[in-house]
């Protein structure tokens, strides 16, 4: 149990706090500092960096979530709804990244390569719209996570 806890936190830290740094720390300065072709350029090898680590946080959470309801706790059954909410966030959140990774993500690739800067912007600013809803669902799951158990 404290293996798949330890690893359970790491990933959902590494993952919100990758989030809540490209979002209110990153995107601002680079936003004011940096000429589309750049910023777009530098947006793109950001993700390319961060989005491995978020698949590998996916897998990490989802093994490590469900071999600790099944494993420890017995069941969907015998843990309380703020693990269920936790759960289905996380869903949401897995499903706003994919389509964020297979579509925008990959389409600002495609904008860059052909120096359409404009497209690429307004597929940066989809992105940025994505990552703003889940880093608000990461904070949510990690205040469920932490005091969920309190609020019954």
């Amino acid at each position: 149990m404290a293996i798949a806890i330890s690893l359970h936190l790491l990933a959902a830290v590494l993952w919100v706090g990758g989030m809540f740094f490209a979002y209110i720390v990153l995107r601002p300065v680079a936003a004011t500092l940096l000429e589309p072709p750049v910023r777009l350029t530098l947006w793109a090898q950001v993700f390319k960096r961060f989005f491995p680590w978020v698949w590998m946080a996916i897998i990490i959470l989802l093994t490590s979530g469900l071999w600790m309801v099944f494993a420890h706790f017995g069941g969907f059954s015998a843990v309380g709804i703020h693990v269920h909410t936790m759960i289905a966030l996380a869903a949401v959140m897995i499903v706003i990244f994919a389509h964020a990774y297979y579509g925008p993500y990959r389409h600002l690739h495609a904008a860059i390569a052909t120096e359409n800067w404009p497209a690429g912007g307004a597929k940066l600013n989809q992105i940025r719209k994505l990552i703003g809803v889940n880093l608000i669902l990461g904070l949510v799951i990690v205040v469920i996570a932490s005091a969920g158990r309190y609020f019954s």
